[in-house]
């Protein structure tokens, strides 16, 4: 695990030897909680004296080293984004990141990461604007995170498509030792240059794209298009997004499609899209430009057409997927106040919609938040 050079911290803490030497309960009373006196000045003092010891010493087990992530480009604008915010830690008010009708609606004048933490036994960083812990999330691709938090190289590994699709040789023991939280919906579009949409293609059939993707169709003609080769493009193998493309259009996520490029990231798929002029694409919709370079192409499925903008978060919609932030075996207290901020009403509208993901509906927040309620913390 990665340490992060300006938290002050000595050095990474592996999550397991933490829970080795603290045990998953301990809580920490927040500071002040026991600062009550009985009125007599003798035995309510030292009560509250000896009870203040016990929350300092409480709160100094708490793991405060950098919290870190790894995985998928399609997740990571909602990871990432939030750690900005966790690690700015605004105050009460501030505008920008933490205005006051949000701190109002949790009923806080605590700075942000502090509130979010504190429900976890954390206090307010030894500095003013540090909060508790940081967050330090890295960009790769969806089997890189998945693999990174298994072999205890990361805290959370962000992943476009399930861990049993990832890892499709593992074996049950391995699959059980993920925990998965799902932190937001991706209705997967379909992109193309944007001089192919101007040149009559709007809508194609899943028949087709997976034509394209077999190299059975090759020219935009076949399709009432101008008369160009077809430049199918694709993420690399080992990404969420490619391993969910190929799982929901071809019912198997190691099925055979031949694009004529591969990208590692969404970022680079989208510039490719951009610089080219017969391009089409799977993507994610935080990197879909309606009225820009990669504008969406409507999917029929079914005598059902599928729009961006309208319809892509449908149930039914087959490319929509889960977007996991997952963690090994015990969600830790420090991975489960992250969590839980991401899965927050604050979480959802500032990391996900604003974004272009969906929030995740009332029930599934509920099982969600459930996973890493801060009661599972407390003695």
């Amino acid at each position: 695990m990665h340490s992060d050079p300006d938290d002050g911290a000595s050095g990474p803490v592996s999550r397991r030897a933490f829970v080795a030497a603290t045990g998953t309960a301990g809580v920490a009373a927040l500071a002040g909680c026991a600062n009550s006196t009985d009125g007599s000045g003798g035995d309510g003092t030292e009560a509250a004296s000896q009870d203040g010891d016990e929350t300092a010493s409480q709160s100094s087990q708490l793991d405060t080293s950098v919290l870190t992530g790894d995985g998928s480009s399609t997740v990571f604008p909602i990871t990432n984004e939030g750690s900005s915010y966790w690690n700015s830690n605004p105050e009460a008010g501030d505008e920008d990141y933490w205005p006051e009708e949000w701190a109002n609606e949790y009923d806080t004048e605590m700075r942000l990461a502090d509130y979010f933490a504190s429900e976890y036994g954390y206090e307010a960083g030894g500095e003013r604007s540090s909060p508790p812990f940081r967050v330090s999330i890295a960009l790769s691709h969806s089997g890189t995170g998945i693999e990174g938090v298994m072999e205890d190289r990361v805290d959370i590994g962000d992943a476009s498509a399930s861990a049993a699709d990832e890892l499709p040789d593992a074996d049950s023991d391995t699959l059980d030792g993920f925990v998965d939280h799902v932190v937001g919906v991706d209705g997967q579009p379909i992109v193309a240059s944007r001089e192919v949409v101007d040149g009559g293609v709007e809508t194609i059939t899943i028949e087709e794209l997976r034509g394209i993707y077999r190299q059975e169709i090759t020219n935009w003609s076949e399709l009432g298009g101008p008369d160009r080769d077809i430049l199918a493009l694709g993420r690399a193998e080992g990404s969420g997004t490619d391993t969910s493309f190929r799982a929901n259009v071809f019912g198997d996520p190691e099925a055979a499609i031949s694009p004529d490029q591969r990208y590692g990231q969404n970022q680079q798929l989208q510039q490719a899209i951009g610089q080219a002029d017969n391009a089409i694409a799977y993507i994610a919709l935080a990197f879909v430009q309606p009225d820009g370079d990669t504008p969406p192409l409507d999917l029929e499925i079914d005598g059902t057409t599928y729009a961006y903008g309208e319809n892509l978060g449908a149930e039914e919609y087959p490319l929509s997927r889960d977007l996991h932030a997952y963690t090994w075996q015990d969600t830790s207290r420090k991975e489960a106040a992250f969590i839980n901020f991401l899965l927050s009403e604050f979480g959802q509208e500032k990391f996900v919609t604003s974004n272009d993901y969906f929030a995740l509906p009332e029930s599934r927040l509920s099982t969600e938040r459930e996973k890493v309620a801060a009661s599972n913390y407390q003695t």
